[in-house]
């Protein structure tokens, strides 16, 4: 990352953005993540996101993850006019409807990504990230994932905003992380230059694995990349990878090494919290079905350790 975009707390502080008092902070060498206290030292949520049925309206994505034998899902993209379930555009009333359809059927949501929030007036990006929070509160999702900004020219203001939110996000129990995805925020020491620069503990990082071989086009090994995380880490989208820069695979049958992958971030400080499947291998309703099973069976074995290293001894 630029050193520019390596701000230090003062400047951060100094900086100008008219959204009114950034609230109360923590040191910025204490970037530890939101708390969890609700959910006990190995205990994982295994669940997966409505990505993989983004062609569809959220209640056939809804139906399938219940019948693969999922008690958590990741609100993500859906057939809509934004092409998410949630977005800034979302309404408490809209929020509260999907809720109910998420309970309908036994489920509960792990973590919501929302989309894009910021624009050229600070004031309206706050407006937009903080109705993305209350949407999430409302649906029961105790986290919002970003996907970061690949503009350089923006990288600072954007996070100045996510820093403006975090108190509210944290009274409304929604944590806030960001994930690995391309621009500056691509790997795991960009990310961590990311949440140093935010400097709040209800703000960490969503770990994707597959993303790290995905920006930077297979070379980085997300094996390595998880020791640069320590301490930081959230939640993770269960994220394989096949070159040439295909990340829509069921995980377990592509290039990423899940087992020293986890054993890393396990290490690091991540021993409990949500395994949330993003992606899977593509193919009609029934395909997709029986994908999200395998992809299940492959979270459960790998959390129970009985998933093996695929690299070569």
């Amino acid at each position: 990352m630029p050193a520019t975009h390596q701000t230090s707390r003062r400047a951060f502080l100094a900086g100008s953005l008219a959204v009114g008092a950034l609230g109360s902070r923590l040191n910025a060498a204490d970037t530890r993540p939101f708390d969890r206290k609700n959910v006990k030292a190995g205990a994982w949520q295994i669940g997966c996101y409505t990505r993989p049925w983004g062609e569809h309206e959220y209640k056939f994505a809804l139906d399938a993850i219940a019948e693969a034998g999922f008690r958590y899902v990741g609100l993500m993209t859906t057939k809509s006019p934004t092409n998410l379930i949630i977005s800034s555009a979302t309404t408490p009333d809209e929020a509260l409807r999907i809720g109910e359809e998420v309970k309908k059927r036994g489920l509960k949501v792990a973590n919501v990504y929302a989309g894009d929030f910021f624009s050229a007036d600070p004031n309206a990006s706050v407006k937009a990230l903080r109705r993305m929070i209350d949407a999430s509160a409302i649906v029961g999702s105790p986290g919002l994932m970003l996907a970061g900004i690949g503009d350089p020219k923006h990288h600072d203001n954007y996070y100045r905003i996510v820093a403006a939110c975090c108190d509210d996000a944290a009274e409304k129990k929604v944590g806030l992380s960001v994930k690995p995805h391309g621009g500056g925020n691509a790997t795991g020491p960009q990310c961590r230059n990311v949440v140093e620069f935010v400097g709040h503990r209800h703000f960490g990082l969503w770990y994707d694995p597959g993303n790290i071989y995905y920006y930077s086009d297979g070379r980085l090994d997300p094996v390595e990349d998880a020791a640069t995380v320590d301490g930081l880490v959230v939640g993770m989208s269960v994220k394989d990878y096949l070159h040439p820069r295909n990340v829509d695979v069921t995980p377990g049958t592509g290039k990423v090494d899940f087992a020293p992958v986890m054993t890393r971030l396990k290490k690091g400080g991540f021993t409990h919290g949500p395994l949330i499947i993003e992606t899977l291998a593509r193919g009609d309703l029934p395909t997709l079905l029986a994908e999200a099973k395998k992809a299940r069976r492959f979270v459960e074995d790998l959390v129970a350790g009985k998933i093996a290293s695929t690299r070569p001894q």
